[in-house]
């Protein structure tokens, strides 16, 4: 009588157990995969949750860039046609901005630093911006002569700078640490 397949399978194995216990234990290497993987997969383990925090980590700081950027746009959107300073003169600022950071995926997590709109003069010098005033103190005469070109007006240009707590997700095995995100951006207005 012939024996099924999936009954056959069982018998080698049989017998191969039997071969073990003939040739000693020291010799024969059942199980070895499955103590290897057992003392494997905690550092496993531990691995792919601090890659996990890490990536949620470098997320939450692209996020709050993106957030900064959004708020300086939208003081240029809300207040670039008015009276300047736009600190002093728009109204809708302080609340535009809040309502736009907070808009991005970090939500309500996301706040304005303190002090912050803040709006300066700056003028061109080679890639770089240079400050030249602010309102309470504008530039005399009122050019960029301090940046090397006084046949240019200096621009009006508000910055806007956010902070989110970052929590680690798994943070007694992280590597990744609780910490405060600050990003800023600078919008010209004028």
């Amino acid at each position: 009588m012939r024996q099924p397949p999936f009954l056959a399978s069982a018998t080698v194995s049989h017998k191969y157990r039997g071969a073990c216990a003939v040739r000693g234990r020291l010799t024969c290497n059942t199980g070895n995969a499955l103590i290897e993987f057992a003392l494997v997969a905690p550092i496993l383990v531990l691995l792919l949750l601090n890659l996990f925090d890490f990536s949620s980590l470098i997320w939450a700081r692209m996020q709050t860039d993106y957030a900064a950027q959004m708020g300086a746009q939208a003081a240029l959107k809300t207040c670039s046609g008015g009276t300047l300073p736009a600190i002093s003169n728009c109204s809708t600022l302080n609340t535009a901005i809040t309502n736009a950071i907070q808009g991005t995926s970090l939500g309500s997590g996301v706040s304005l630093a303190s002090g912050y709109p803040t709006e300066t003069y700056y003028c061109v010098s080679g890639t770089a911006l240079q400050s030249v005033g602010t309102y309470s103190s504008p530039p005399s005469p009122f050019d960029c002569s301090a940046a090397g070109n006084s046949a240019v007006v200096p621009g009006d240009y508000v910055s806007v700078q956010v902070n989110y707590s970052y929590q680690p997700t798994f943070s007694g095995l992280s590597l990744a640490s609780s910490q405060t995100l600050t990003s800023s951006a600078l919008e010209r207005l004028q």
